[in-house]
């Protein structure tokens, strides 16, 4: 667990008092567990028998401080599967420990979550990208991992997962495969990318030298998210499936005049929130189903 001081900053007993609490406000019992990045929260508007409970309420939960970030956890059913969405997530660049950025992840594990899709907003590395398109995440590089930000640093907790866990396969390839499926069918195969997805720090947004080396690396999309909940997800032992969204085209083009922004982000995500929300909840279905059959 990641280590602030001379202390864990989120110990077990931690996790244990917040999931009992939580067990003891809902009766819904998650198999699947959704992260909802910068605009997307709306795609818990789908649960039937919902609860909602703001994360200010909830014992030791931080509190999501950006715009596009509700701030609540939402309990209830999609298609008949018991599901937790997190309206809002939590940022290195906000302040908190990746022990914090991460802490729901764990809460989900203690609750029976099986599955989790992460959602995020995402800047477009790859030329042939556009604007709107939703990018099926197949892999990740952790540049803030490579420099000692990782949220598996400090003693580990065998509990959740071993020591030094495999990464090689951190998004599953059979999700994946449904997802391209289920976009398809939902005449969504245009605009449905696969590609490698980047964490930077933040808040800024990127430099063209930056974006350049991204590039160079193999970079596909970058953003400031996804990728420590991942990693903690893959240690505890979860199935993951990520989803990104492109809000903007990354400048690599020093004469360029274009100028990111954070509301055109969250306008991106209203302008694809329908087709987002049919793709995660035919997902959550066949997430469940494919529990069921192993």
């Amino acid at each position: 667990m990641h280590t602030k001081g001379d202390s864990c900053c989120c110990s077990f007993e931690d996790y244990k008092l917040t999931t009992e609490w939580l067990m003891n406000q809902t009766s819904i019992r998650p198999k699947v567990a959704v992260i909802c990045g910068s605009g997307l929260g709306l795609l818990a508007d789908g649960v039937s028998h919902k609860q909602t409970f703001r994360y200010q309420d909830i014992p030791n939960f931080p509190v999501s401080t950006v715009p596009g970030h509700e701030g609540c956890l939402v309990f209830g059913t999609i298609q008949n599967t018991p599901c937790v969405f997190m309206q809002g997530r939590f940022h290195l660049y906000e302040g908190y420990s990746l022990c914090q950025v991460t802490f729901p992840v764990r809460i989900f594990k203690l609750m029976g979550v099986e599955s989790v899709l992460v959602t995020n907003a995402s800047g477009g590395i790859c030329p042939d990208f556009k604007v709107g398109d939703i990018m099926l995440i197949k892999d990740h590089i952790n540049l803030p991992g490579f420099a000692g930000q990782h949220p598996l640093c400090g003693p580990n907790d065998e509990r959740f997962g071993i020591r030094f866990p495999c990464m090689s396969d951190a998004y599953s390839k059979e999700l994946r495969a449904v997802a391209m499926d289920v976009g398809s069918d939902l005449g969504c195969g245009g605009f449905i990318r696969e590609g490698v997805y980047c964490m930077v720090s933040g808040p800024n947004f990127e430099t063209v030298a930056e974006a350049r080396m991204l590039h160079i690396l193999g970079c596909d999309s970058v953003g400031m998210s996804t990728v420590p909940e991942v990693t903690v997800a893959k240690h505890c032992g979860l199935r993951v499936v990520g989803l990104s969204l492109i809000t903007n085209k990354v400048c690599l083009d020093y004469s360029s005049e274009e100028k990111v922004n954070h509301e055109e982000v969250l306008e991106i995500g209203k302008m694809r929130a329908g087709v987002l929300q049919k793709l995660v909840t035919t997902l959550i279905s066949h997430c469940q189903q494919s529990i069921n059959t192993h």
